[in-house]
């Protein structure tokens, strides 16, 4: 079969190259891929700036398809079946992460699409426990999106909540942030949509999925939008996704006292200067998010099925697998918003 392969660490050193097809054994569950997301860490792994991947690897972890076969220890699927999979390949199953299946957070967790190979291919393998079967309403493209959204409602709705009088601000209208915006205006929520000048589009995207107010930063005085819609007190919650240090710096002091800042983008760099006053001073409580865990995917799913996420809006680009070269270029190029690769 055809696997889109990062061959050893470094910038590029991927190709798309034949190899075996995966055999089914144990609890695993073969998959014919139908469409994987392009993700921003799977672009930070082609730029060799990831250290997480161990190479050779195909990659590709957000993504759907029929399953084709089934190891002898599989209950409950069956050859036919429309899933979409968690990215957790392999853990320990011994650590109190695992026996809580907080999967996110185990130690020796190998996950689909960095550590075992991945769905830039016709067929992926997973586990039984980390695939989902899709309603009739949810279509392959818009399952391709079910692992980012899953991060999302991780961030939003179990690191903390959402209430419908909530006043909520996200940095960075990138997929992210467009996804975890729907998930937050699902809830009743007021959102503020914050980016720059080169997220103009993304930013009229904002709007037209329903996002109260959106501000370019480069153009409009954030301060003074946040504290006009919020009497003052600042936002009830915030959600940094874009993983730059100025936006966090930004956030903080118009987070209101004793609301929640949500770092969900990741960091350029492992240590950063963060306005520590703000989070002191206005008690706000400061919360990373780390991927996703099962809960979040029923959740996600369920969003989906109800018609609760626009995917047809977020996916503006699919490639078949031999252009993937072309769709990452697409991604990295700044002017998609989510591209997916057809097997």
């Amino acid at each position: 079969m055809k696997a889109v392969i990062k061959k050893e660490p470094g910038f590029d050193k991927m190709a798309l190259e034949n190899v075996a097809e995966p055999a089914v054994y144990g609890d695993r569950v073969k998959i014919k891929v139908a469409y994987t997301g392009i993700c921003g860490s799977d672009i930070h792994t082609f730029k060799g700036e990831y250290g997480n991947p161990t190479t050779p690897v195909t990659l590709g972890h957000e993504f759907s398809g029929e399953v084709v076969a089934v190891g002898p220890d599989v209950k409950d699927l069956k050859i036919g079946d429309r899933v979409t999979s968690e990215t957790t390949f392999e853990t320990c199953g011994e650590c109190k992460f695992c026996l809580d299946k907080e999967y996110n957070l185990c130690s020796h967790r190998r996950g689909i699409g960095t550590q075992a190979d991945g769905s830039f291919a016709e067929y992926v393998l997973s586990r039984e426990e980390s695939c989902h079967k899709l309603a009739d309403s949810i279509s392959y493209q818009a399952a391709a999106l079910t692992e980012p959204l899953a991060c999302c409602v991780h961030a939003a709705l179990e690191k903390t909540t959402i209430e419908p009088t909530d006043v909520v601000l996200i940095f960075g209208p990138g997929p992210i942030g467009l996804l975890l915006a729907q998930v937050v205006k699902a809830q009743g929520a007021k959102v503020i949509m914050a980016g720059i000048t080169k997220d103009s589009d993304r930013l009229e995207l904002a709007a037209e999925l329903g996002m109260d107010r959106t501000v370019d930063t480069m153009q409009e005085n954030l301060e003074e939008v946040v504290f006009s819609i919020t009497d003052g007190y600042g936002a009830d919650k915030v959600f940094d996704c874009s993983g730059a240090v100025p936006a966090v710096n930004q956030g903080l002091p118009l987070t209101a006292k004793k609301g929640t800042f949500g770092q969900v983008g990741l960091f350029a760099e492992k240590c950063n200067p963060i306005d520590e006053e703000s989070i002191i001073q206005r008690e706000i409580t400061y919360i990373g998010s780390r991927s996703q865990k099962p809960s979040s995917w029923h959740i996600a799913l369920d969003l989906l099925a109800n018609g609760k996420i626009d995917t047809d809006r977020m996916i503006t680009k699919v490639y078949e697998l031999d252009a993937w070269r072309e769709g990452f270029e697409a991604v990295m190029a700044g002017n998609e918003i989510k591209v997916l690769v057809k097997s």
